[in-house]
C-alpha cells in the first residue's frame, strides 16, 4: 500500500481534519477514517489509503459508461479502487464498492496510460466505484493521460464538492452523473445512506460552468423509485440548468446486493419515463440495460431520422455527416469529439 497525502482537506485543532472532496465533508478525528473508509487521519494529516491500488481495470467501450454523445465508438481504459461514499442497497458493484479492506493490484498512473495505449484506447475512465474517493489517483492519472493525448471521463454519483470539480476540471473532459430514484431525497436517505441530495446539483452546476461534457443517468427502481413526477422534475431541472441537449439515460433496475426482492423494471415503465422526459423538454433520451430497444438509438430531434443505431454498448450503424449533422434535415447534433468505429463492443478485463 502506497501512503499518499490527500488533496483538499483542512487541518483543524486537536489533530482533526475536514475532508473537502465529497459532499459529506467528513470531520475526522486523529486515527479515524472518513465515511468512504479509504481516507485516514494520521496525526492531523489526511492520507489516501487506496492510491493506485486498482481493484478493476478493463478496456471498455465508451457506451458502457454510458456516454452516447462523447467520442462515440471509442474505447476507454476503465479503472477503480475499493470504497465508496454511498451505501446503496442495490449496488451492482458492491463487492468492490463496499469492501472494507484495501485490496487490489498496484497500477500506477504511468502503467494505466501505457495499458490504455497498448489496448488501443482513446481515453481513461474512472468508474465502477466512486472516483471521488480515489481522487488523487484519478487526478495524477488524468494529468498524465492528457499529456499523452488521451481524454478522461468520470462515472460518478455526483457527490463531489465544487472545489473538487474545479481541481479536476482542467483534465476532466466528460462525466456521467448517476442519479437514483429520480433524485428523491427520501429514496437517497433510505436506500443509499445519503443525508442530502443538494451537493449533486451543486457539483453539476460547477461541471457545466467548467465546460465538462455531462450526461445524466437515472436508475428507475420499481415501486420505490419510479415516480413519474420525480422523473419529470429531474428532467425539467436538467433542461433548465444543463440544457435541453443534455443526454438523459433511463436505466433499468435489476435486483442485486441487499435489494433482491424487487423485480426488474418493466420496459413499459421505462417507456413511460421516456415520454415524461421528452414532454419536459429534453431532446436526447435513452433507455439503458435493455439491449435492442429502439430508444438505445439516437434520433434527430427535428425530423426523427435515425442517426446512430446501437445494440448494447456498440454502434451498429452510423448515419451522421462528418460535421455531425443530420443527413436528412441538416440539424447539428451536439456530439463532442469524433466518431471512432462501428461494430459490437465488449469489455476486455486487465485486472
Amino acid at each position: 500500500m502506497v501512503k499518499h497525502e490527500a488533496m483538499l482537506y483542512e487541518r483543524l485543532p486537536d489533530n482533526k481534519v475536514r475532508c473537502n472532496l465529497c459532499g459529506r465533508r467528513c470531520l475526522i478525528k486523529d486515527g479515524g477514517l472518513g465515511f468512504c473508509r479509504v481516507r485516514k487521519n494520521e496525526s492531523g494529516r489526511l492520507y489516501s489509503l487506496n492510491y493506485a491500488e486498482a481493484c478493476a481495470a478493463h478496456a471498455d467501450p465508451i457506451g458502457k459508461k454510458p456516454l452516447m454523445h462523447f467520442h462515440p465508438g471509442a474505447y476507454v481504459m476503465s479503472i477503480a479502487t475499493v470504497g465508496c461514499n454511498f451505501r446503496c442497497k442495490f449496488c451492482d458493484n458492491w463487492a468492490i464498492s463496499q469492501e472494507e479492506d484495501i485490496t487490489g493490484r498496484y497500477f500506477p498512473p504511468d502503467e494505466v496510460v501505457k495499458a490504455a495505449k497498448e489496448y488501443n484506447c482513446q481515453g481513461v475512465s474512472y468508474t465502477y466505484t466512486e472516483p471521488t474517493i480515489f481522487f488523487e489517483y484519478a487526478y495524477d492519472t488524468a494529468v498524465l493521460a492528457h499529456k499523452n493525448g488521451l481524454f478522461n471521463t468520470f462515472v460518478t454519483n455526483g457527490y463531489m464538492t465544487p472545489e473538487a470539480v474545479r481541481k479536476i476540471a482542467p483534465y476532466l473532459d466528460a462525466a456521467t452523473v448517476d442519479f437514483k430514484g429520480g433524485g428523491d431525497p427520501k429514496f437517497y436517505r433510505e436506500f443509499s445512506s445519503v443525508p442530502s441530495v443538494d451537493p449533486i446539483y451543486d457539483s453539476l452546476i460547477e461541471m457545466k460552468k467548467q465546460g465538462i461534457h455531462i450526461e445524466i443517468t437515472n436508475l428507475v427502481v420499481p415501486e420505490i423509485g419510479d415516480s413519474m413526477q420525480r422523473i419529470r422534475e429531474l428532467a425539467e431541472w436538467i433542461c433548465e440548468n444543463l440544457g435541453a441537449d443534455t443526454p438523459f439515460h433511463l436505466l433499468r433496475f435489476h435486483p442485486d446486493y441487499r435489494l433482491t426482492t424487487i423485480r426488474a423494471t418493466e420496459v413499459k415503465t421505462l417507456e413511460e419515463a421516456y415520454k415524461v422526459s421528452r414532454d419536459a423538454g429534453l431532446n436526447y433520451i435513452y433507455i439503458g440495460n435493455v439491449p435492442g430497444h429502439k430508444y438505445e438509438n439516437t434520433y434527430c430531434p427535428e425530423c426523427g431520422e435515425l442517426l446512430i443505431e446501437r445494440y448494447g454498448f456498440g454502434i451498429v450503424r452510423w448515419n451522421l455527416t462528418k460535421d455531425m449533422k443530420c443527413p436528412s434535415c441538416g440539424t447539428k447534433i451536439p456530439i463532442k469529439g469524433k466518431f471512432h468505429r462501428e461494430g459490437f463492443a465488449f469489455p476486455s478485463p486487465i485486472i
